[in-house]
């Protein structure tokens, strides 16, 4: 039977879901989907028109600031949104947070200047934080708990299917249009999705006073950029060892301590520390944030493993990375399968058994292997990852009622970009002291994994010098191996942590 959501008040004045009938409950779904495809999507189309936006617009300096500019505002607003969906509803919210992404879409395509470039992909940033959160929730209200192992696949397999999809699209744009029509193009599917959700999703809320937290809000975004900045420029654009390193930690901690201050004093505070303190809780975002850190081995360090020490190329590096798209794809299909076999805690302990697995098998690879075990390794990890996202996210769902669900979905989809950034950070600083370590007294300067590329480049157009060629293939061979081998911990960290999930309060799983 067809359900939606309906609420009505309880006691103390909250409100819980009953189901009601909806006719149109596919249509919604579709909705979502074009929704989760429109956020993934621009992540990764971006990439193929970089080239041209720096050759029209310059600013090579702030290459990285276009993608960071969008991801950042991701992570800090995840929770915002899922607590404002539980308050005010899911539609408004998922509403507003798609005509932003549009406005900032808009913009970006008039962009004429890195700079004006970056503010508008902050506002798309802003605007896609709402998509993911909530359109996840939706799914969550609207299907019972059963229908959530198949549900909860599609919308993962969505991410899968974007990442195979988008260089490809943003190439055949790049090429037959124009650059500025890789923003434009979410514009129709933006559009078809609000008139969707306008037309087919209803929802009745209890409306009630509010008493929003908005200083909680101010010291956790506050908090969260200036960890995320750390992270992201730390040992890049300013030195560990920097006031502006030592100014930003400063800032996080301080703000950190206020945040939790305010969440315990709150009437309705912005993250609910209780919502925390759940063991089915802790245990799947944890093991989510642990095994995102991994990510980044496969998505950077795995292709350049294929061409600099492997000496495969461009098309053979990039199966390795597509492999891990497809096997996240197919975990998601057949997640409620699985579950059905082995249980929800089955079901998240082979993920992260899969991603250590993968982790294992870059460790072990060597120079003159055959390219098909980087892509096995990729494909080991992205099954898991697959497993394990989806999981978290249904057992979360349904170990809370609908005025919690909008937040606890929002802290699992913030501890996975969380974990991602961290593991940018923390993969890219051992890498890089491997390296120096590698090259230590060999006469080559200061390493590192963009200087490597660099060189990857020039050997592919054949013009290095063979010699020091041979010397940083050594090298890279050295310091990937140690990654690779931070890579399985992180991995193997996440399997263990998916052992400690509770029996109790998880229903049928």
């Amino acid at each position: 039977m067809d359900d939606a959501v309906k609420t009505a008040p309880a006691a103390g004045g909250r409100v819980e879901s009953k189901p009601a009938p909806m006719p149109h409950r596919g249509f919604v779904l579709v909705c979502l989907m074009l929704a989760l495809f429109m956020a993934a999507v621009e992540a990764t189309v971006v990439s193929t028109a970089m080239p041209r936006i720096i050759g029209a617009l310059g600013g090579f300096p702030l290459y990285s600031w276009v993608f960071s500019a969008f991801l950042l505002p991701q992570a800090i607003t995840a929770i915002l949104y899922g607590k404002l969906a539980d308050l005010y509803g899911r539609r408004p919210m998922l509403v507003f947070g798609i005509a932003l992404f549009l406005a900032g879409s808009i913009a970006c395509g008039f962009a004429s200047s890195m700079p004006t470039l970056i503010v508008f992909r902050l506002i798309q940033g802003i605007g896609a934080g709402a998509i993911l959160p909530i359109a996840t929730t939706i799914a969550g209200d609207i299907y019972t708990q059963d229908e959530r192992l198949k549900v909860q696949g599609y919308l993962s397999a969505v991410w899968g299917f974007a990442a195979l999809i988008g260089p490809l699209v943003g190439g055949i744009i790049v090429q037959t249009l124009s650059w500025r029509w890789i923003f434009w193009i979410n514009v129709p599917f933006g559009v078809a999705t609000v008139l969707g959700l306008m037309t087919y999703y209803k929802e009745k809320v209890h409306h009630r006073e509010h008493k929003l937290d908005f200083a909680g809000a101010a010291y956790f975004s506050v908090s969260i950029t200036a960890l995320l900045l750390i992270l992201i420029q730390g040992g890049h654009q300013w030195p560990w060892n920097s006031a502006p390193i030592y100014g930003l930690f400063a800032t996080f901690v301080v703000c950190l301590a206020l945040f939790l201050w305010q969440e315990n004093r709150a009437p309705e505070p912005i993250l609910s520390l209780g919502l925390w303190r759940r063991r089915l809780v802790a245990i799947c975002n944890g093991a989510t944030m642990i095994a995102g850190m991994g990510i980044i081995g496969v998505s950077a360090l795995i292709p350049t493993y294929v061409q600099g020490v492997m000496g495969g190329s461009a098309v053979v590096a990039g199966f390795s990375v597509t492999a891990l798209s497809i096997a996240w794809s197919i975990a998601s299909g057949v997640f409620g399968r699985i579950a059905s076999l082995v249980g929800g805690r089955g079901a998240a302990r082979l993920g992260g058994l899969s991603c250590m697995l993968g982790g294992v098998t870059f460790w072990l690879l060597h120079a003159d292997w055959n390219p098909f075990f980087p892509g096995l390794g990729s494909f080991l990890f992205g099954f898991g990852m697959g497993l394990l996202t989806t999981t978290s996210t249904v057992l979360i769902q349904s170990s809370v009622d609908w005025t919690m669900r909008g937040s606890a979905t929002a802290s699992n989809i913030f501890s996975r970009l969380l974990g991602s950034t961290l593991g940018v950070a923390i993969l890219g600083s051992v890498l890089n002291n491997a390296l120096e370590r590698e090259l230590s007294g060999s006469g080559v300067g200061h390493v590192t994994l963009d200087s490597m590329r660099e060189v990857l480049q020039a050997h592919a157009a054949g013009q290095s010098d063979p010699q020091q060629f041979a010397l940083l293939q050594h090298a890279l061979d050295g310091g990937l191996h140690q990654t690779f081998l931070a890579v399985v911990i992180v991995s193997a960290l996440a399997f263990v942590i998916t052992l400690f999930l509770p029996r109790q309060g998880m229903g049928s799983y």
